[in-house]
């Protein structure tokens, strides 16, 4: 399906799980519909603010909160970044920007990702990914540019996802895999502080987004892999309208699926190929950005 479908699950998490996050999604009906607050809190807009300056790192491990469960600190970080000193939040696009084309190169960047608020874009959608919706509007990437494919038998009936469908999702799996995860992680350590404040002003205040991060992975990485060809199911859409983006509206036809969280889905959808190849990264990046 073509639509908005984002080419995908940060700094590697605005990698494997944002990148993820955006690019394997397809917009099911019901990610066009306005979201709950408590179900997915927008981002806030950065011409309705006054400009921020970017919170301190939070403080070693040693002196952190009982509650923080993941410090930055304890990451395992191969490659130490230069510390440079961050733009606000509102100003900071530009900078992650640049940090982003060193480790994926521009011509990716440009590909795959969108740029403007990317870390509010970051931070709300891996807050959405254990959700039952993601909605779009704020996925930090771009569309992808074929539409989903369906298969269904001469004379039959049921719809199964297309055995070709998986291909689509074939660049961006590749470009993650590419990605030296220690390096990903070293820009992510970087750029915390700018994410932390995103996630507080996203509605969680005290809490510590590494730690939501974590989560998140722990959630994808034990979505099992489905083998065998997964049946879907075209959503009526009634009203005087007639709807003219049908594979948009495309559901699980097994209600057990359809009932998983809106990452879940996405890692489905891609195959179970891609979907091996994707959490083989991900239990990467769970290693090396929480305590072991």
């Amino acid at each position: 399906m073509n639509r908005p479908t984002p080419w995908l699950p940060i700094s590697f998490v605005a990698l494997t799980v944002l990148v993820f996050a955006g690019f394997f999604g397809w917009r099911y009906y019901q990610s066009t519909q306005v979201p709950a607050v408590a179900e997915a809190p927008a981002p806030a807009d950065p011409a309705s603010q006054p400009a921020a300056e970017a919170p301190s790192p939070a403080p070693p491990a040693a002196d952190a909160p009982a509650g923080i469960e993941h410090p930055v600190e304890e990451m395992a970080v191969e490659t130490e970044s230069e510390a440079v000193a961050l733009p606000g939040l509102d100003e900071s696009d530009d900078h992650v920007s640049g940090r982003l084309s060193g480790l994926i190169g521009q011509q990716n960047v440009l590909t795959f990702l969108q740029l403007d608020g990317f870390v509010r874009r970051v931070v709300a959608t891996v807050d959405n990914l254990p959700r039952q919706t993601a909605p779009s509007a704020v996925w930090p990437v771009n569309p992808s540019p074929r539409r989903f494919m369906t298969l269904k038998e001469e004379g039959g009936v049921a719809e199964t996802i297309h055995p070709d469908n998986s291909q689509r999702y074939v660049p961006i799996v590749r470009m993650v895999e590419s990605v030296d995860t220690a390096q990903a992680v070293a820009v992510y350590r970087s750029l915390y502080p700018l994410f932390q404040q995103a996630y507080e002003e996203l509605g969680f205040p005290g809490r510590y987004f590494n730690d939501r991060v974590v989560q998140v992975l722990d959630h994808l990485i034990a979505t099992p892999v489905q083998s065998g060809p997964l049946a879907v199911t075209l959503l009526e859409v009634k009203g005087e309208v007639p709807s003219t983006r049908p594979w948009t509206r495309y559901e699980f036809a097994d209600p057990a699926l359809q009932s998983l969280s809106a990452g879940r889905k996405m890692l489905l959808r891609t195959g179970p190929d891609n979907h091996r190849r994707l959490q083989a990264k991900l239990v990467d990046l769970r290693q090396r950005i929480a305590r072991r």
